[in-house]
């Protein structure tokens, strides 16, 4: 059985930075998140989604999907949290 401990602290994070953020920090999120895939096609090819979709309907993870779970919910957090803070904002 996957431990899923880790996934579900960060699913907690995302959700309290997702509720405290605003529309624009929301879609500045999404921007960095959409780009971060396409680097990824860019060097290794297509993201396959019906892979993706079918991770998110399985009742049970494997340890394999619970650290694809895990790692995907790290990246969220690591980039909505840069965003909510400010990191990477031109200063005037």
């Amino acid at each position: 059985m996957a431990d899923l401990s880790t996934f579900e602290q960060y699913y907690k994070l995302a959700n309290m930075l997702i509720e405290k953020a605003t529309k624009e920090q929301l879609a500045e999120c999404a921007r960095l998140l959409a780009l971060n895939v396409a680097h990824y096609q860019g060097k290794f090819g297509e993201v396959p989604l019906e892979e993706t979709l079918a991770l998110l309907d399985a009742e049970e993870p494997s340890e394999d999907q619970a650290k694809l779970l895990t790692v995907g919910m790290e990246n969220l957090v690591g980039v909505l949290g840069s965003v909510c803070s400010g990191l990477g904002e031109q200063k005037h």
